[in-house]
């Protein structure tokens, strides 16, 4: 049979652009975790406060009776502190596996052999993970403050509390940073999921339970830096223009979370390897 000479052709097809890679991770793993019935549920749960909110507001604006009920900057910080119950399942169900899982099926050396970086494979799994807590947090907060707009008829409230949309930003970004990064840290650190999630809620609780035991020491609020819950809640205190709860400078507890974060990306940049490496 004669073989005949193509010669040098040059690739007919489209070039995926670069930097982009990480959103193929994104868009399987949100698409992977919504074909859960059992996280839809917990998706559909954490919404509940924003209808009891939505409520209250109804009723402070159409009932003379329900005035006391009428909706002020503190009313959306409270809601943030509410969802804090849903920020933690929500962690634990959708970060625990992200890398543990890839880790145990030593899927990492099949997508660093591929045209991917370590900073896309990375982000793309925070971004799985902050997709879904910005829908428990930002999301609703946000839905929660148009809501207001609607039920008053008028823009009263929010001319006399315009920061209130960048506040509830920031603070939900800072939030949702410091704990995707944290638990994806820990990810990386064991192939077991349901290790990592013990981990982090160890850790959580381990670092409130040594603040609590000085508290009580010492009946003073300085080492709530120790705790992580009571850092994000210093921040958002400040962020919302409210009395801080705690004694601790407002820039220890901003240090603190930058630190937690910088040390995580530390963890991910030594951990996140197509070959081990064994020290």
């Amino acid at each position: 049979m004669p073989i005949h000479d193509q010669g040098y052709r040059r690739y007919g097809g489209d070039k995926a652009p670069r930097g982009q890679a990480w959103m193929v991770i994104a868009r399987n793993g949100i698409r992977h975790m919504l074909g859960k019935r059992a996280f839809l549920g917990l998706l559909l749960l954490s919404w509940f406060p924003f209808f009891v909110r939505a409520v209250q507001i109804y009723a402070a604006a159409n009932l003379p009776q329900a005035a006391f009920l009428a909706p002020t900057p503190e009313t959306f910080r409270q809601f943030l502190d509410q969802q804090q119950i849903f920020v933690f399942f929500v962690t634990v169900y959708v970060g625990a596996g992200l890398i543990a899982n890839d880790r145990r099926a030593n899927a990492l050396q099949i997508y660093l052999s591929k045209p991917l970086t370590r900073s896309e494979y990375v982000f793309g799994k925070l971004a799985i993970l902050m997709t879904f807590l910005l829908i428990v947090t930002w999301l609703p907060a946000i839905v929660l403050l148009i809501v207001q707009l609607a039920f008053a008829g008028n823009f009263t409230f929010l001319r006399n509390n315009i920061f209130l949309f960048p506040a509830i930003t920031v603070f939900a970004f800072i939030q949702v940073t410091l704990v995707a990064t944290a638990m994806l840290a820990l990810s990386s650190l064991s192939n077991s999921s349901r290790y990592v999630g013990i981990l982090y809620s160890a850790v959580i609780f381990f670092t409130q339970a040594i603040y609590g035991v000085l508290f009580a020491v010492t009946r003073s609020t300085s080492f709530s830096w120790i705790s992580f819950p009571a850092n994000l809640a210093q921040i958002g205190d400040v962020i919302f223009r409210l009395p801080p709860k705690y004694e601790t400078p407002w820039l220890v507890s901003l240090l603190v979370i930058a630190g937690v974060i910088a040390a995580s990306g530390l963890v991910l940049e030594r951990r996140v390897r197509g070959v081990e490496i064994v020290t």
